[in-house]
């Protein structure tokens, strides 16, 4: 029986996650976590977990921080990194720590049951489906031109809150960090949507992610 803690800050997903994780004969949910001082306080009081599976993204405590505190309480535990960013830069923020498995949130359960069994057993497993090489399917000239294009429709604001959506917070903490409403931030990202032509969340950091949008950003151009 592989015995799993599951941490998320979205109830509705954590709870069917679970739901679904728990109903395999050989796993067993023994906690479920929706902030960093759960996640903390619980490890530290029961070491006889075989697993965490972790969205690092917490509203409480930065990601670094976080994984951090994990491995002092347990620094051999194995950790699956659940999340809907790809590639590169965010594959080596958290190399250091030590992870065993990398998935995206929108994988099949099959992989997921799948990448639970191999970590468990002392293996690794990255998704298939996670771009470690920008340049793969898009070609320099491409990518420079739809960022250009982007820096041009985006404003401002726009361009922070695409940075902030694409570093998984919810329009909650969009609005806090930025001290404007929900409503606004929900405006915002709807724009944002129909200026990139996505259809949804998703996609937006799919595009965002695939033109080095995320990057440029960061670094303030």
């Amino acid at each position: 029986m592989i015995r799993l803690c599951l941490v998320d800050d979205h109830e509705l997903l954590l709870k069917g996650l679970a739901m679904l994780v728990d109903a395999q004969p050989d796993f067993h949910v023994v906690q479920t976590c929706s902030s960093g001082k759960e996640t903390i306080d619980f490890l530290a009081n029961h070491p006889a977990i075989d697993l965490l599976l972790l969205d690092v993204n917490l509203p409480d405590i930065e990601p670094d921080a976080l994984l951090a505190k994990i491995r002092e309480v347990q620094p051999a535990l194995p950790i699956i990194y659940l999340t809907i960013l790809r590639g590169l830069r965010v594959f080596h923020r958290l190399e250091k720590f030590s992870f065993q498995g990398y998935l995206l949130k929108d994988t099949s359960y099959d992989e997921l049951f799948e990448a639970i069994r191999v970590v468990s057993t002392g293996g690794t497993y990255y998704s298939k489906r996670i771009d470690l090489d920008f340049a793969r399917d898009q070609s320099i000239h491409e990518s420079n031109y739809v960022n250009r294009q982007a820096d041009v429709v985006l404003s401002k604001r726009e361009k922070e809150i695409l940075n902030l959506i694409c570093q998984e917070y919810s329009s909650a903490q969009i609005a806090e960090k930025l001290f404007i409403s929900v409503s606004t931030v929900d405006t915002h990202r709807q724009n944002i949507m129909i200026k990139l032509g996505v259809s949804n969340t998703v996609g937006l950091v799919k595009y965002a992610i695939n033109y080095k949008l995320i990057e440029s950003y960061v670094n303030g151009q």
